[in-house]
């Protein structure tokens, strides 16, 4: 008798549990949400939660997708590619239950992150106030993501989509010039947060392939724990965080992925802008390690929004006087001194791997602001470099790159590419070049333009060997091609520490 009344016991304990699991509600991921753009002509995944067992069906601009919700109540399936355009309805119902996002549009789709010069705002930029208020009448939009940290990777985050542009400067000038040039919906994505690392964006598995990163790591188990577990209780509670306690956290390793860009994967999307690099500029050593880095990341991104072609369109880092205290010389136009040209050219490693990007700014920047205000320039030729990768040949890109370095007797002559209308943008000679024999003692070259080349020579190196153009912290420079592009920082001795 009492096994059969326990028996019944565990029966009906067992219906109520199901019947639980069943009343489930069906929800999105967090950046499903009403006005939101979805990537065109790429499969679309699309995922949330539900009940256990239970069939999702979702609709789309006349498709239709079902996906089963496995054990731990997650679904997930794929749109096949959709032409851009829109509004449109997203739809998605199971057992007895629909959920709806509205006012969806069709178009391309970025990641916008980074540090403070990411996330600086445009209020203060006029130029970029005013192309503010004509985006709200195109299809632009933006999904804001919270800022916040995490111990461990979250499947979802507080953010809202914005009819019109976000908060970022960057951000807003990028999405502006990439919808008229493209004539379809823009969707950028601002996560961001200033002074924070690279290594605050990365999952803690990057760690195997990056020693210094393991080591930051070990750091903050051994040192941070308890204090940002008390910061992240407080503001559980409501607790804002002060200053000192807010740069404390974007600056700690791994814990910015976890809560502000994992819970975005895997969206659909094109690629991400990435502006960052000042806080990993301190030493020769971090700038030195820093294209590795970006590298690695870069290919784990890839993986982790299930896109091989994901593409990266990284920010050069502009002129600033900063010299790391290791240097030998403390003049920001000294090509041997130890300031951000290392890291420019760190940055550069990028380009070795496919679908990557890297947009110049030698000609942007300001001495003593490490947040420079003239960010219209960086937006539009990121839009350059985006519009590139889509249809390589169909804009120029790139301001002169070096091809090749010949030595003509006592005159060294830089070959360039993307070099048609090369001139200087005052009129004179192009400045910032530097030249060297075998003793490698730099000295500034008397230049002259000839067709595509720059002709160069200095009296006291009488057979040059290598040139720098560009090298310092804080370089003059003024040569640019037809486009108005600016010639790209480069030396020629690699080999040369």
């Amino acid at each position: 008798m009492k096994r059969n009344f326990f028996c019944l016991v565990l029966l009906v304990v067992c219906a109520f549990a199901h019947n639980e699991v069943q009343s489930a509600d069906l929800t999105w991921a967090s950046p499903f949400q009403d006005h939101m753009v979805l990537q065109r002509n790429m499969p679309v995944a699309i995922w949330g939660k539900g009940t256990p067992r239970e069939t999702v069906d979702v609709q789309f601009s006349g498709q239709t997708a079902s996906a089963e919700v496995d054990d731990d109540g997650k679904w997930m399936l794929h749109l096949k590619p959709i032409a851009a355009g829109g509004p449109h309805v997203l739809s998605a119902s199971s057992a007895g239950q629909k959920i709806e996002c509205r006012d969806v549009l069709v178009g391309e789709v970025w990641i916008c992150s980074g540090q403070s010069n990411m996330q600086m705002g445009y209020k203060s930029i006029p130029e970029i106030n005013s192309l503010a208020e004509k985006a709200k009448s195109l299809p632009i939009r933006c999904l804001r993501v919270t800022q916040d940290v995490s111990f461990e990777p979250r499947e979802s985050c507080e953010c809202e989509w914005i009819v019109g542009p976000g908060v970022s400067a960057v951000a807003t000038t990028f999405a502006y010039d990439l919808q008229q040039a493209l004539d379809v919906p823009v969707g950028v994505i601002e996560t961001c947060w200033g002074s924070s690392s690279i290594e605050g964006w990365m999952p803690r598995s990057l760690a195997k392939q990056l020693p210094h990163f393991q080591a930051k790591l070990e750091t903050f188990d051994a040192e941070d724990h308890d204090r940002v577990a008390k910061l992240i209780g407080e503001a559980a509670s409501g607790k804002r965080w002060q200053r000192d306690d807010n740069i404390y956290l974007r600056t700690r390793p791994n814990i910015l992925y976890n809560a502000m860009l994992h819970p975005l994967a895997p969206l659909t999307v094109r690629g991400m802008v990435w502006y960052q690099g000042e806080s990993n500029s301190h030493s020769i050593e971090t700038m030195q390690q820093y294209g590795e880095t970006l590298s690695v990341w870069t290919k784990f991104l890839r993986k982790e929004f299930d896109n091989p072609d994901f593409q990266m369109l990284a920010v050069m880092l502009p002129r600033f006087g900063r010299i790391a205290r290791s240097s030998p010389t403390k003049d920001v136009e000294d090509p041997t001194a130890h300031g951000w040209a290392w890291i420019r050219e760190s940055q550069a490693r990028l380009l070795e791997l496919p679908n990557t990007a890297l947009a110049t700014t030698i000609d942007l920047g300001h001495m003593t602001n490490i947040h420079p205000t003239d960010k219209r320039p960086v937006g539009k030729r990121l839009a350059l470099k985006a519009q590139a990768l889509l249809s390589p040949g169909s804009v120029e890109d790139s301001g002169p790159m070096l091809e090749e370095l010949t030595v003509e007797g006592s005159t060294a002559v830089v070959h360039f590419s993307h070099a048609a209308g090369l001139k200087t943008t005052d009129g004179k000679a192009p400045t910032a070049f530097w030249i060297a024999g075998k003793d490698r003692q730099w000295k500034p070259a008397e230049a002259t333009i000839e067709g595509t080349t720059v002709r160069l020579t200095h009296a006291e190196v009488p057979k040059p060997v290598a040139v720098r153009y560009a090298f310092a912290s804080f370089p003059e420079v003024n040569l640019v091609n037809g486009d108005g592009l600016p010639a790209v920082p480069f030396r020629t001795d690699r080999d040369q520490p």
